[in-house]
């Protein structure tokens, strides 16, 4: 397993994650330096060695760093675990008798969507996303709702090029400016809209569950039938649903620890 030697390198490593996690957007690597009072050469070579886990990206561009894709995994797959299953089942199952509607509760897992719970009504749809099926994260009004409250550069780590961008219907967003263009209008307006982007005739709504730093850890949503003529969608938003939603995603972040 290594000697006591490098257990100095882990807790460094350790203190740039924080660093990082703490700073508003991508670090430089002589601020990093700077901040945890550590040697240039030390610092690039921890800086490496996150990259190269997973847990750091690097924009060569900006010469800076910021999160990786594994930070958000593994705070997901902490919360995937029954607490967090358990505070969201009564709220979903509210939404469900409230709305009489299918309620879900999906994390980010790399550039998907894994969808952990759903509460149906008493006369249940036939959705694809089911427990345990993932999604492509830009497609699913629930992978907008926490996509839009990651940092640019973590979306962008996401899709690095148009391959990314998968399309199960002909509809959503195909490109990286596109993405992020429609992420700006829905992280203003508080929620995330899907029309015909998963499966054809069904629409959803949803909204982030955030953490105590604002992170998105999961997002809620409900589904329901939604026939929109046409190849383009109706730019309908469904206020009156996502309020319920927004409200039920609210109370699930305080108890986690988070905010409303």
């Amino acid at each position: 397993m290594g000697g006591s030697s490098e257990v100095p390198a882990l807790r460094r490593g350790l203190a740039i994650l924080r660093l990082l996690a703490s700073h508003a957007g991508p670090m430089t690597a002589s601020a990093v330096a700077g901040a945890l009072d550590l040697p240039r050469s030390t610092t690039y070579h921890l800086l490496a060695e996150l990259t190269d886990a997973g847990f750091v990206t690097h924009l060569p561009e900006a010469r800076r760093y910021g999160l990786g894709v594994a930070v958000f995994e593994l705070g997901s797959a902490y919360l995937r675990h029954d607490p967090l299953e358990a505070l969201a089942r009564p709220l979903l199952r509210g939404l469900v008798d409230r709305l009489r509607r299918p309620a879900q509760l999906g994390v980010l897992h790399g550039p998907e969507t894994l969808y952990l719970l759903r509460e149906q009504p008493r006369r249940p749809l036939t959705l694809v996303t089911d427990v345990g099926v993932r999604m492509p994260t830009h497609l699913p009004a629930s992978g907008r709702a926490m996509l839009g409250r990651l940092p640019a550069s973590q979306v962008r780590a996401l899709f690095p090029s148009t391959v990314s961008f998968v399309s199960r219907t002909g509809r959503g967003p195909t490109n990286l400016p596109e993405l992020r263009r429609l992420l700006t209008k829905e992280r203003q307006r508080g929620w995330a809209v899907e029309d015909g982007y998963v499966t054809a005739g069904f629409a959803s709504v949803a909204a982030p569950v955030l953490d105590h730093g604002d992170h998105p850890v999961a997002a809620i949503s409900v589904v329901f039938p939604h026939e929109c003529p046409g190849p383009r969608e109706c730019n309908q938003d469904w206020p009156d649903l996502a309020a319920e939603v927004r409200r039920a995603a609210g109370e699930l972040s305080v108890r986690i620890g988070g905010r409303r």
